[in-house]
């Protein structure tokens, strides 16, 4: 059992180590949504909210994330006591509707908190960790053929990656299929390499695009129409041998049960942050998993706290493609005290109590928005 006492709130705004180019906006920055939980019995939890380029992505930025933490979550939250996540979830989900980011800043720094009162890793209140180091793949996203390829060929080299996505779908179809089957030939067919339109496409064009992305030899395409288009989302994954990755489309286990019922034959992207945190989000992995839908492990580019909290669920289910949980390694700073470990195309899941992470101070009074 846990009494939140109190919680506060910071915009961490962090420049990127490059611009990465999405199909909806260029990002030179990352701003992360910090939450402080101080529970009564004397253990304090961390959670980050992030998103992807402000309002060009989703409905919540970064400014509405914390407005809805502090003016109607914590009057909600402070002074109850919850005796775990589902407790926690149905308060909120029953006075405050939508606003699965700020939700999830709140689980997080709930289980984050209580892994800590009782000694044990997230993972473990989540059902127990099945590995200790996960794939992570890199994006490459500089929008520039020759840099993306130059990027690659030296992550590959330095062996800090062996798979690749790649943001497509801002510029002409010609000129994205082009990108992404240079990539794919200049770092060679034992390399993986996916693409990401962001729902770019509409179906016709989706389907001219995954006939040359195939013939390519690209592994993955990542929502290729719009995330309201479920059954041009079906249709695509019946009709190619390659796979087509859900994200937007599936931000809940019922988005996951529609799809899956309706024939879809691909992969689910999870996310914490649309699924209102790590526990919501195993719902819909759970799902995926008894519809024998495969599983990818996704990003909203954390910090390394959200990133965080995202490996301790991914490591407790089986993930078919991997995960791209390279977000801190984007930003050219954090506010903790000590990095993730990246190498050979993995991560290494923190062993420590809740998130097994520490807050450093003096960087999050630097980078905090005033």
């Amino acid at each position: 059992m846990l009494t939140i006492e109190s919680l506060t709130c910071w915009l961490v705004d962090i420049p990127t180590v490059r611009p990465h180019k999405l199909s909806m906006a260029t990002m030179g920055c990352q701003t992360l949504t910090l939450v402080r939980m101080q529970c009564a019995e004397g253990v304090v939890g961390w959670g980050e909210a992030t998103t992807i380029g402000g309002l060009s992505y989703g409905a919540e930025s970064p400014e509405a994330i914390r407005s809805a933490m502090e003016t109607y979550l914590a009057p909600l939250l402070c002074g109850q006591r919850f005796s775990g996540v589902a407790s926690l979830a149905e308060k909120m989900n029953a006075s405050v509707k939508g606003n699965t980011f700020a939700k999830s800043a709140l689980e997080t720094a709930f289980l984050d908190a209580q892994g800590k009162l009782l000694g044990l890793p997230v993972s473990a209140l989540l059902g127990g960790a099945l590995c200790e180091r996960l794939p992570v793949l890199w994006t490459l996203a500089s929008g520039d053929t020759g840099k993306d390829i130059e990027e690659g060929k030296r992550l590959l080299a330095e062996g800090r990656h062996d798979t690749f996505k790649l943001k497509i779908g801002a510029r002409s179809l010609k000129t994205d299929i082009a990108h992404a089957l240079a990539i794919k030939a200049a770092l060679g067919d034992a390399v993986s390499v996916r693409v990401d339109v962001n729902q770019a496409w509409d179906f016709t064009t989706a389907v001219n695009g995954m006939r040359q992305l195939q013939d390519g030899g690209i592994d993955l395409v990542e929502q290729p129409i719009p995330l309201w288009d479920r059954a041009g989302l079906i249709a695509l994954s019946q009709r190619f041998t390659l796979p087509v990755l859900a994200d937007e489309a599936v931000a809940t286990g019922h988005d996951g049960y529609a799809l899956a019922s309706g024939g879809f034959t691909g992969a689910y992207a999870l996310k914490i942050a649309k699924a209102g945190g790590p526990a919501q989000a195993l719902k819909l992995a759970h799902i995926a998993q008894a519809a024998g839908v495969a599983l990818y492990g996704g990003t909203m580019l954390e910090g390394t706290l959200g990133t965080v909290a995202s490996l301790h669920a991914w490591s407790t289910v089986n993930l078919q493609w991997g995960t791209e949980m390279f977000g801190p390694l984007l930003l050219k700073d954090d506010v903790v005290t000590q990095p993730l470990s990246f190498s050979d195309g993995q991560v290494t899941l923190p062993q420590g109590p809740g998130l097994g992470v520490e807050i450093d101070e003096e960087k999050l009074r630097y980078y905090a928005r005033h």
